[in-house]
């Protein structure tokens, strides 16, 4: 028997297409009280529509550019504006940069986009998820975190050398070390936190680099790629089924626990990385 989510809040981001899209709807067809974020109005107001026709459950969106901290302070304050509950947070928005670019706050990218989104996001409704308990976390994560062999605190944001990959492995390890420190932290009150690796998805991702790289993306995609409603089955299974009610800081593949790579488990990193995301958000709490 599906799962309900009569009754239930939820917020997902980057959900105008692929997997964040379809992880959306699904919810939404479940029953969920959906809202989306994504940074163009235009596409949000359309994929909101689309959904609410498809599902004949009304979809909310907010329009907020979640690469900035202002974007992100701006989608937790609307969405506090009109909800009092928020049962399922699902981080899901993230790119990949083949050249090193800085937000509106001078922050690298990747590193903002892909990680202090999803930090500072969730930190900012962390209380609304608090008293909306029994509540949950879904970051989505990637298998690229294994990439990463190191977190050098001070090449973090690709001060020293960027290297697209790297910036993207790195980043991806930073879900997965905010995703376990999280859910220390949540242990006891009812909030769990659980990351996802969706597999490699035929989607729009890392189609933002050019003409030559979104032609190989594309092709890459057709080739090998899973369609969005496979990459989005995990999510859904963590968002919503009950066999992972209480379940809480673990890694999961096509709705299975998996092993992430020893160096997501270390501690004393995770805990260091939540103070200095702290640091680099301070100017919104």
């Amino acid at each position: 028997m599906e799962p309900t989510m009569k009754g239930k809040t939820v917020l997902v981001t980057g959900a105008t297409r692929g997997i964040g899209l379809v992880t959306a709807r699904e919810l939404a067809r479940m029953g969920g009280q959906v809202t989306i974020v994504s940074r163009s109005a235009e596409k949000c107001a359309a994929t909101a529509e689309a959904l609410s026709t498809a599902v004949g459950n009304p979809v909310e969106f907010i329009a907020a550019d979640l690469s900035t901290l202002g974007g992100i302070m701006q989608a937790a304050a609307e969405f506090k504006q009109r909800h009092t509950r928020l049962h399922v947070l699902v981080n899901n928005a993230g790119a990949f940069f083949t050249r090193r670019r800085l937000t509106a706050d001078g922050y690298e990218m990747t590193f903002a986009l892909d990680h202090l989104n999803y930090f500072l996001l969730t930190n900012l409704l962390l209380e609304t998820l608090k008293t909306s308990v029994p509540a949950r976390v879904v970051n989505v994560s990637s298998g690229a975190h294994e990439g990463a062999k190191e977190l050098d605190f001070d090449n973090l944001q690709g001060e020293k050398k960027y290297r697209a990959w790297e910036a993207y492995d790195r980043a991806k390890l930073c879900n997965l070390l905010f995703t376990y420190e999280l859910a220390r932290r949540l242990a006891g009150t009812g909030v769990t936190a659980n990351a996802v690796h969706p597999g490699f998805v035929a989607t729009g991702f890392a189609r933002n680099n050019g003409f030559f790289y979104n032609v190989g993306t594309w092709v890459a995609g057709k080739l090998f790629g899973r369609k969005p409603e496979e990459g989005a089955r995990t999510s859904l299974y963590l968002a919503a089924s009950p066999e992972v009610e209480g379940v809480s800081g673990k890694y999961f593949f096509d709705s299975q626990p998996i092993q992430s790579s020893p160096l997501s488990h270390d501690e004393a990193l995770g805990s260091r990385l939540w103070q200095v995301s702290l640091e680099l958000t301070a100017r919104t709490h």
